[in-house]
């Protein structure tokens, strides 16, 4: 659909209580979006269409981002329709990476309460995220470079088994906001049930984590219940993360080109972050 078009519907959605104007908002990696005022409140309007390559549905995540809001972790979707939702605004500021480290006491309980609540509130089909397969996904879509099959199977076999738990699987900094009283968690395009791990590991990536900040974390996570193997089984997780990002990228600039984003860089910089994190295996 032309911008043009998208925005007229946008503008005559059933929800607006008056004349709306919409302002284009930056920062979406795979969705355009917008901020709505219809005179007497503010929303954000996601526009995206499924994402078979990425595992991305709609309808999934529609049904994640209700239990977010139920769980208290996200704002309240007002209106859904195929390809568009729409949120309350939330009057605050999205994290830079260097906010993940300094916030790790406040991104805990959020995690927590993510993976305690929000798979028990969720309605209707939702999906599985095992990074693993993700990244055999991914390769086999690009033919990309087939070392990362046999390194994805390496770090799958330092895993330790956990509990099943919903989890958000996409915590870059900008899907965090601060609205100076409260901590929110957003965007749930990768809402699925899997384990904590990769949503730990997936934080310290993006984060750029060093070891004190990941003892941190762990610490924070498991109340101190860190063992030897646990410990491993997180640090290859973390590398899974970073490989999973690049490899997203790369499958990003193939089949989604969204005007704005530079997937190149994006895959570049995460592909740095993964062979550092191997060289310290």
């Amino acid at each position: 659909m032309r911008k043009d078009d998208l925005e007229s519907k946008l503008a005559h959605l059933a929800c607006w209580r008056g004349p709306v104007t919409l302002a284009p908002l930056k920062g979406g990696l795979t969705n355009l979006s917008y901020v709505a005022d219809d005179g007497r409140e503010k929303f954000v309007v996601r526009c995206g269409a499924d994402i078979p390559v990425h595992h991305v549905f709609r309808d999934r995540e529609r049904a994640a981002s209700v239990a977010a809001f139920e769980a208290g972790l996200s704002p309240e979707v007002v209106h859904a329709e195929p390809g568009i939702m729409v949120l309350r605004f939330i009057d605050g500021r999205t994290f830079g990476e260097a906010d993940l480290a300094t916030n790790i006491g406040r991104i805990v309980p959020l995690l927590k309460t993510c993976h305690a609540e929000v798979g028990r509130r969720v309605r209707g089909p939702v999906n599985a995220f095992w990074v693993f397969h993700v990244i055999r996904d991914y390769v086999r879509l690009i033919d990309a470079d087939p070392r990362y099959m046999a390194l994805a199977d390496r770090l799958e076999r330092a895993q330790v088994p956990m509990p099943t738990v919903f989890g958000h699987h996409d915590l870059l900094p900008g899907n965090f906001m601060d609205d100076g009283k409260k901590l929110w968690l957003i965007d749930w395009e990768y809402g699925a049930f899997g384990t904590a791990m990769f949503d730990l590991a997936n934080l310290s990536s993006n984060g750029a984590f060093g070891e004190a900040e990941d003892a941190s974390l762990l610490d924070a996570y498991f109340e101190g219940k860190v063992s030897g193997d646990l410990r491993r089984a997180f640090e290859a997780m973390k590398a899974a993360s970073a490989l999973r990002e690049a490899l997203w990228a790369m499958v990003s600039d193939v089949h989604l080109k969204t005007p704005g984003v530079d997937y190149t860089a994006h895959a570049r910089e995460y592909l740095r972050r993964f062979e550092q994190l191997m060289a310290r295996s």
